[in-house]
């Protein structure tokens, strides 16, 4: 199936011209230097620079070389450097990390209410009008109706961000109140501002905040009224993506230093790349120094599922954030001229022209002088006869891109057979439909070939219900492969089949030859998703504004509705489960997390003493020093997780969680410790019982996991532990995963 939910950009270096014989071999990289130096009385500027002329040895070609310099939120600057120039950068004392600039990849008017936020849901308004949600994508669309600011004050007093203007972009507005874009490499663009010309970052932002807007649909598909998690709060887009050449990490970590020296609230980040050592990856990097300053972040686990070892964006202060399916499905009838139906999907828009169309098969069409290579049963290009496809339906079996070599020969549309049917729709450029082969397209065949004059129509699509939530077979799953005892990724949202808005800049499928170009667009991936997550996260955040990033994570993920996955990889593609944002206002209890157990944390992990120093503003610092962290993931995280790492099948699992939950629910309570084992694991809770005598008081308890080897074709071991008081839920998977399986 031609699916464009992977926006999967090229990218070519751009290099400025350097006065030096070797301008050609220099690289993009970026010095990263942890937080600002307290007290300091220079400006980083100068610091880099000097830094810069000491490795490169000339001040002329380092002020050439130099890109720029972060310096609001955090300590670092970009350079074109060469390799050695870049190992004795490593080498200065001030310096975290240094690390070539990499390209990250792109990763409603049913989901919110499926999701139990109907439109008139009680909310906190003016308490959510003053939270900003921070979108880093590629830009924004001012005329979709979602940013309308009627009814708007002036933006909360704690907004110190701008709006920069430029082509096709020429004011924000009381809703959108800020807007930044980030080309340091210079790279020539078309629109050089925050507009949006792929209509992916205006998808993501009004699906976290859109206002809500009756009568939405996409030419009559999925008609409803589409709206925002947090339809009050402010949105400030940070244009960070560029068509054709992606999403650079040096401007990733511009956005994140100018939108926590800005004031948002929270962040959704939409895309990703290949996991790396925190100290070498753009996400993690902001998205620390955001949480130390109270700001959430929410990412996209990637589209690469249903592969295992495929999640993004793993750090533990980040909200890893699967795509699932809502109860409704994009459904699209082929109505066979004996009377009969097919059922397949697909976004299609087309109103059909004539009751009835002829219909062959891609053999039936094929071209006859035998100059092509191709297969024509699966329509490829080149494979079949445009006077005997011209005006007719085609039957193609297969998968790619059949719609586009049926429309060049002037078909009235096709019908595609996928031995692996998808779970998801997608907009297509003529009438088409994809249909499970072995069922619908046995059908279609089998009426083809026993008549002589076989005639179809394919009908617009309509909307259906469907059993949900479930895991999209796209998003990626874990385990990962930096933290090892981290499951990720954390939960699940709404990320298929997404209504929300979209740019008249862009056509509805993205290519050129399609006219359609309308406000609203539905979309499919965990670029969906992570926008749902970060509005849930601003709504428990507008009734409790004071509670941290970690307590915010914890509420969403500890009362999230669990899963099921066709294959025995749940939580690795759900975490914790489904988003219910209603149930996370009140969870009961929280497993708080401050910025020291995330240092401990690092230290654990084996990050050096030094870099830590520098990351956090500590001179001297020492992992000596910290409280040594317990058990075997060493942090209080909501989930509980451990990799049996042995190469071979005799060794015993054992694993111990030591954990802390505060009471933010009533002020006595007694909470007992319900344990779902699976054969062959012990799960032990000690207590197994908390008695709590005050609202924020703190009890400890530990979790002791035991058991014998893993059966050999095991891959996972999964349970779970529900503390409950009658009243409140707080559950959390326990997952024990055999590495050497997968």
């Amino acid at each position: 199936m031609s699916h464009n939910l992977p926006l999967v950009f090229l990218f070519f270096l751009y290099s400025l011209p350097l006065q030096a014989s070797n301008q050609h071999e220099r690289k993009p990289y970026i010095v990263y230097m942890g937080e600002l130096p307290v007290g300091r009385t220079y400006a980083p500027e100068d610091h880099h620079q000097n830094l810069l002329a000491t490795a490169i040895g000339d001040h002329r070609l380092a002020r050439e070389s130099k890109i720029h310099s972060y310096g609001k939120s955090f300590n670092g600057f970009v350079a074109r450097l060469l390799p050695h120039e870049a190992e004795q950068l490593r080498k200065e004392e001030n310096v975290v990390s240094v690390f070539p600039n990499t390209v990250n990849k792109l990763h409603t008017t049913r989901s919110w209410d499926f999701l139990g936020m109907p439109l008139k849901f009680q909310r906190h308004s003016i308490i959510e009008s003053n939270i900003v949600v921070g979108v880093f994508d590629t830009g924004i669309s001012l005329e979709c109706p979602s940013f309308n600011d009627k009814g708007y004050g002036p933006p909360p007093p704690t907004w110190k961000g701008k709006c920069v203007t430029g082509a096709n972009f020429t004011r924000c507005n009381k809703k959108v109140i800020g807007a930044k874009y980030f080309n340091l490499q210079n790279l020539e663009v078309s629109n050089l501002s925050p507009v949006d010309e792929e209509g992916h970052g205006t998808h993501t932002s009004s699906t976290a905040a859109g206002v809500a807007v009756k009568g939405a649909s996409v030419y009559g598909v999925g008609a409803g009224t589409a709206r925002g998690g947090v339809p009050n709060a402010r949105i400030a887009m940070y244009k960070v993506c560029w068509s054709m050449s992606g999403c650079s990490d040096m401007d990733l970590m511009a956005a994140f230093d100018e939108a926590i020296a800005d004031g948002v609230n929270v962040i959704s980040v939409s895309l990703g790349g290949n996991p790396r050592p925190f100290f070498n990856d753009a996400v993690a990097i902001g998205s620390f120094h955001a949480m130390r300053r109270g700001i959430l972040t929410s990412c996209s686990a990637g589209n690469s599922g249903p592969s295992t070892m495929t999640v993004e964006n793993v750090a533990p202060w980040i909200l890893t954030v699967a795509a699932s399916s809502v109860d409704r499905q994009f459904t699209t009838v082929v109505a066979l001229g004996n009377g009969k139906k097919a059922f397949g999907m697909s976004i299609n828009t087309f109103t059909p022209g004539k009751t009835m169309y002829p219909l062959i098969t891609g053999a039936q069409a094929s071209n006859v002088s035998g100059d092509s290579n191709g297969n024509a049963s699966a329509c490829d290009y080149g494979s079949l006869s445009k006077g005997k496809v011209n005006g007719s339906i085609v039957y193609c079996l297969g998968t790619g891109n059949q719609e586009f070599v049926i429309k060049g020969l002037g078909g009235a549309g096709t019908i595609v057979g996928e031995a692996q049917h998808s779970d998801f729709s997608t907009a297509t450029v003529i009438p088409a439909v994809y249909v499970d082969a072995t069922t619908a397209g046995k059908t279609i065949d089998f009426y083809i070939n026993s008549t002589k004059n076989a005639e179809a129509v394919i009908e617009k699509t309509i909307t259906t219900r469907r059993a949900a939530p479930s895991v999209a077979s796209f998003s990626s799953r874990g385990p990962q492969s930096i933290a090892l005892n981290i499951l990720k990724p954390d939960l699940s949202a709404p990320g298929v089949e997404i209504l929300a808005g979209y740019t008249k800049l862009a056509t509805l499928t993205g290519y050129p030859d399609d006219n359609r170009r309308y406000f609203y667009n539905i979309l499919s991936g965990t670029s969906m998703a992570c926008p749902h997550a970060a509005a849930a996260a601003a709504y428990v955040k507008s009734s409790h504004p004071h509670w941290s990033p970690a307590a915010i994570k914890s509420a969403l993920m500890t009362t999230a509705t669990s899963m099921k996955i066709k294959d025995d990889t749940a939580e690795l593609g759900s975490g914790s489960g489904q988003i219910n944002p209603v149930r996370a206002l009140n969870p009961g209890l929280i497993y708080n997390i401050s910025v020291d157990s995330y240092i401990a944390f690092l230290c654990k992990e084996g990050y050096n003493s030094t870099g830590i120093g520098i990351l956090i503003g500590r001179k001297g610092f020492n992992c000596s020093t910290m409280k040594s962290p317990q058990g075997t993931d060493g942090i209080n995280y909501p989930s509980m997780h451990t990799q049996i790492m042995s190469s071979n099948s005799t060794s015993n699992i054992y694993a111990i969680f030591y954990r802390n939950v505060t009471n933010v629910g009533l002020g006595n309570s007694i909470y007992k410790a319900k344990v779902v084992a699976p054969k062959g694991l012990s799960i032990q809770v000690i207590p197994d019982t908390l008695k709590f005598s005050g609202l924020n008081q703190e009890l400890s308890f530990k979790v002791v996991v035991k058991g014998p080897p893993m059966p050999w074709g095991t891959r996972i071991l999964a349970g779970s532990l529900e503390w409950n008081d009658s009243r409140y839920s707080v559950k959390s998977p326990i997952v024990v995963v055999n590495k050497p399986a997968l």
